[in-house]
């Protein structure tokens, strides 16, 4: 009967605790990289800002809370989620088995495929023969790094960065033959401005979700359940309303969300 009761006084304080320190979500910190147009970037006035930014901002709205954006560089953007560093990550994190051994995700917000990028007249047709040899810049620990690596590690020399900007500089410089990013990334941040002219995509769009995961979603601590279903309301809830074709088509002009 003491054993019961001891039983009981412990679970009771437990339960007393964990309403006492229960988290309301009034305020959500959020990671996000600044390092990837149109997604996140930094404005010359040093504001963060971009498609990844404005769907933090709508969905925190939506959410009836407080935002506060944590910029961090992708190397890191996950140890400091579990750090506490901030509660989630809106940074074009593609949902895959990998990351989700480490993090809990809300449903996808976007879905796009990769693709290659290489100077015009360098290959006349994209083959694992055609690449062989070459070398292929990408943005370090990233699903295009892992694709890359898995499929042509053997074959190309793999070149890592830290952030898309540094690919694109160094493909100009002729450092790197070829590079592997979200085609969104690639078109807005890169092919589309006078820099990027003499370069174009090359090969399929790469879509695979042992590699490509099943669309860009929100990770979160795996024991903050809770937020992860706010989030996921606040996603149909900007659908639902507008205000993510409002912002969607700010930044371009297709469905970014896919099927």
């Amino acid at each position: 009967m003491k054993k019961l009761l001891s039983m009981l006084v412990v679970l009771s304080i437990v339960f007393a605790a964990g309403t006492l320190f229960a988290k309301d979500w009034k305020k959500i910190r959020i990671g996000v990289e600044g390092a990837y147009p149109p997604f996140s970037f930094v404005t010359p006035d040093g504001k963060l800002d971009g498609f990844d930014i404005d769907i933090a901002k709508a969905l925190v709205e939506a959410a009836g809370a407080e935002i506060v954006l944590v910029a961090q560089d992708w190397d890191g953007i996950i140890p400091a989620l579990l750090a506490r560093k901030y509660d989630c990550i809106i940074a074009s994190m593609s949902i895959t088995e990998e990351r989700k051994r480490k993090v809990a995700f809300t449903n996808k917000y976007y879905q796009t495929p990769a693709k290659f990028v290489v100077k015009k007249g360098l290959m006349n047709e994209f083959s694992k023969a055609a690449i062989k040899g070459k070398s292929i810049g990408v943005q370090r620990a990233t699903i295009h790094d892992k694709y890359l690596t898995d499929n042509y590690g053997s074959d190309v020399t793999v070149k890592r960065y830290g952030t898309q900007d540094e690919i694109y500089l160094d493909i100009i410089a002729g450092r790197i033959e070829l590079f592997l990013a979200d085609s969104i990334a690639a078109s807005d941040g890169f092919l589309q401005k006078p820099e990027g002219k003499n370069f174009e995509f090359t090969g399929p769009d790469l879509v695979d979700p042992k590699w490509f995961g099943v669309g860009a979603g929100i990770a979160c601590r795996k024991q903050d359940t809770a937020l992860v279903n706010i989030l996921n309301a606040a996603i149909d809830k900007i659908r639902a309303d507008g205000t993510y074709k409002k912002i969607q088509d700010k930044y371009f002009d297709f469905n970014v969300y896919g099927e």
